[in-house]
């Protein structure tokens, strides 16, 4: 009866669209234009991407830091590492660099050489005062070399960071509006401005100017996603067109299908405007995988066309066929690849979330794009000529073919052992497999500001926040000079770790006021007995605002204290061991009855939710496999031809789990794509051999090896197609200067290349070796869903269905 109903539905649907094929591609074309429409409603990312839950802990103590202290990276530095600074002229200039900036609304503070005060001591007024070290402007080579002296032996407050006085280098910190960090305000002024007048003092000075900070790396790294959209989109266009052409030899075939995939993007880009989603690395892929997933489409579609205007020469018929035998089977099979990304919609990650509607939406939509518009197409053109029906005898095809079918016949246990040889290796492999929780690590290695942030981490040891939050659960409790000494014990801690840059904190203003009670000396540079204590608050105290030195470091209440640091891009290992490190001695140092100590910043953020991430694989993946197992039982009805269209396509994914452990690649947000996409794109083949070979066992009267052999040959021809264009497809991602979207794009088509092998030689021969137990009539006696129908029809009965569609 359920045959019944779906061979007459999609009888009824190629009527509808043969019928109505004006007015369904004027609804396109309408429809188009109001995907177009919201465009305008896109949205750039401006912020790291949060792979967390917004109610996830690690959130949430981070949050109440930025509530506590404001936005933390709101830092721009500018950094020199060149002798002929130290000259009067390039010296002034530098300074002169810095104040440029101090007139842009955008920017709170700027602070270089030329900025930096002395704290010095008022005797009579019993206060503590600010000098400049440079009264208005370097005049001789003399002073310079004095401020030099000065700063770099007498100061150990500002060393490490505005200058190292080892290497010499000097740089200046921008500090922009916290308001506007995670705005598009932050783009326009670094694009616009920043860079504009740094390339403009290099090319005055000759000096070699580093930036980095992290509202600075996230607007080039976003800058550098944007304009990959337009590469990647030309890139799949121009690969999977050229592939379409050489197997079909017909510009018409061609440019349909790129009319058809280019409205496909169109619509993907109305979608995330539709639905008001910021286009981030991951959601910028989704346009040219469109493109990718849609030619295979295409090429089911007009590659059946032409089989059945070769075989009866009447175009009507043949369109009617192509809908009605291959309208079920594409619709199937876009499902099932839809719900491989589906899965990530049920993650927690908003970023995955997002990714996931946009790209089952879209899959959907390229599949009925395809189906309206090829057909509607084709009614208004002539018969294919000769030459491009060529494709359909290739001899080359024909021994590939042959090969597969020699070898399945002939070379079953060769297959088996293969198999069983690369599960060994690939098991040998995954227990290589690392995670990557860096937040730089995808970076483009070859752009500019990614050899700056290298440059930053060798000369001061990093710029990726790493902020310590002390909450004495009491007002004013952080000036206590208990509170502070526990404060500088876990700073000493990270002064050993070579990972982490110099500790900024209450604790070394601190410090920095005893030094300026002494008079300077630099020997006094540490924290007050109990005794200095009091007289250095009162100095402090009878200070005016100016010398207000806490506010960055201390809340107004003066129960929070936060210590900043500055990490070094490193493995998720060393960070883990450093992060415990920490708390062990914050446990250690603080009685957890007396103070709330917790560990943030947004380099702790990013390795938590790559955490988070891998464990959500293993759900995402089970989900994916579940549903597709769902879709496997519904349309065949055998729990055993479950589990043999699984093992084919599963053994792929291990295979590209135990290559990421042998080349090194880690686990990270973008491989973590890889297992979901893939399955969901692999289990395609499976389900148009299996529809098949149901198909031919019921032609050939049960005969298994017969059926085998003919499902094999029928499929192979379009499953080896397809592959290739997603193989090539999927390498398109390769030329991306991401780290994260190279590997996707090769780990992807590598794992496809490896799917098409496994269905075509593994998957006949468990058929063959399992025949007793699989292929027989109760097993695959009907489907629940006919996705290829029989080759059973009335020829009259079809003549006056194609009267009544003419």
């Amino acid at each position: 009866m359920f045959k019944l109903f779906t061979t007459g539905f999609w009888e009824t649907v190629a009527r509808l669209i043969l019928r109505n094929k004006i007015f369904i591609l004027i609804v396109i074309v309408l429809a188009t234009v109001f995907f177009s429409l919201q465009w305008k409603h896109m949205r750039f990312t401006y912020t790291e991407a949060n792979l967390l839950p917004d109610e996830h802990e690690v959130n949430l103590v981070y949050n109440n830091f930025l509530e506590i202290f404001g936005e933390e990276g709101n830092l721009i530095v500018l950094g020199v590492k060149d002798s002929s600074l130290f000259t009067v002229e390039q010296f002034n200039a530098w300074n002169k660099l810095a104040d440029s900036f101090k007139e842009f609304d955008e920017v709170e503070t700027v602070l270089s050489i030329n900025d930096l005060q002395k704290l010095v001591k008022n005797t009579k007024k019993e206060q503590f005062e600010l000098e400049p070290f440079i009264q208005d402007s370097i005049s001789s080579i003399d002073q310079l070399n004095d401020l030099q002296k000065e700063l770099f032996k007498k100061y150990p407050f500002y060393d490490n960071f505005l200058f190292n006085a080892d290497s010499k280098t000097i740089r200046t910190a921008i500090y922009l509006k916290k308001d506007i960090v995670n705005t598009s305000v932050r783009k326009d002024f670094i694009i616009e401005y920043l860079e504009t007048i740094v390339d403009s003092f290099e090319q005055k000075t000759g000096l070699d100017v580093r930036v980095s900070g992290m509202p600075y790396i996230r607007t080039l790294n976003s800058q550098n996603i944007v304009d990959e959209i337009g590469l990647f989109i030309s890139a799949a266009l121009l690969v999977t067109s050229l592939i379409f052409f050489l197997f079909f030899r017909s510009f018409r075939a061609t440019f349909i299908s790129l009319i058809v995939v280019c409205i496909g993007v169109m619509w993907t880009f109305g979608i995330l405007g539709l639905l008001k989603y910021e286009i981030t690395v991951l959601t910028a892929l989704i346009p040219p995988l469109i493109i990718v997933i849609g030619i295979p489409n295409c090429i089911f579609l007009i590659n059946k066309y032409q089989h059945e205007v070769k075989s009866h020469g009447n175009k009507v018929k043949s369109l009617q066929r192509v809908i009605t035998k291959i309208g079920n089977a594409t619709l199937m099979t876009n499902v099932t690849t839809a719900s491989g990304f589906a899965t990530f919609i049920l993650t927690q990650s908003k970023l995955l979330k997002e990714f996931g509607i946009v790209a089952s939406l879209s899959i959907l939509a390229i599949f009925i794009l395809c189906l309206l518009i090829i057909p509607s197409i084709y009614t208004f053109l002539p018969y294919p000529k000769a030459r491009h029906l060529e494709h359909l005898n290739k001899r080359w095809i024909g021994g590939f073919v042959d090969w597969m079918e020699r070898m399945v016949k002939q070379k079953k246990i060769t297959i088996y052992v293969t198999g069983l040889m690369l599960i060994i290796v690939s098991m040998i492999g995954i227990n290589k497999i690392t995670i990557s929780g860096s937040l730089i690590e995808d970076m483009p290695k070859n752009k500019q500001f990614f050899k700056d942030i290298r440059f930053f981490e060798n000369e001061f040891n990093g710029i990726m926040p790493l902020e310590i939050m002390v909450d004495t659960k009491r007002k004013k409790g952080v000036m206590k000079l208990g509170t502070l000494k526990r404060i500088n014990e876990v700073e000493e801690l990270i002064f050993e770790t070579p990972e982490l840059s110099k500790p900024i904190s209450v604790v070394s203003l601190v410090k920095y006021s005893k030094q300026a009670y002494y008079n300077g000396n630099p020997k006094y540079y540490q924290l007050p007995t109990s005794q200095e204590n009091s007289f250095i608050l009162s100095y402090a105290k009878n200070s005016n605002s100016e010398v207000d030195l806490l506010k960055n470091f201390v809340d107004s209440t003066g129960q929070y204290a936060r210590v900043t640091t500055f990490m070094k891009d490193i493995g998720t290992d060393k960070m883990e061991r450093i992060q415990e490190n920490l708390q062990n001695k914050i446990d250690k140092v603080f009685p957890k009855e007396r103070y709330d100590v917790t560990l943030t910043g947004k380099a702790l953020v990013f390795q938590k939710g790559t955490k988070y991430l891998v464990r959500n694989l293993v759900i995402s993946l089970s989900l994916a496999i579940f549903l597709i197992s769902l879709f496997m039982a519904y349309m065949f009805r055998s729990f055993r031809m479950i589990i043999v269209s699984l093992i084919p396509n599963l053994l792929p994914l291990l295979i590209t789990a135990g290559l990421m452990g042998f080349l090194g690649v880690p686990i990270k947000p973008s491989t973590i794509l890889v297992f979901s996409i893939a399955f969901g794109i692999s289990v395609d083949d499976t389900i148009h051999f299996l529809a098949k070979y149901r198909q031919e066992l019921q032609a050939n009267h049960w005969k298994i090896r017969k059926s085998v052999y003919g499902a094999l040959r029928e499929t192979g021809v379009s499953m080896f197609y397809t592959s290739i264009v997603l193989f090539f497809g999927f390498s398109v991602f390769t030329i991306s200067s991401f780290g994260g979207t190279v590997a996707l794009g090769a780990l992807v088509s590598a794992t496809l290349l490896f799917a098409m092998l496994s269905n075509l030689l593994l998957l006949p021969s468990l058929l063959l070796s399992l025949e007793r137990n699989i292929a027989n009539k109760e097993v695959l006696r009907e489907p629940a869903i006919n996705i290829i129908p029989e080759e059973d029809d009335d020829e009259d009965e079809i003549e006056n269905k194609e009267e009544n569609i003419s």
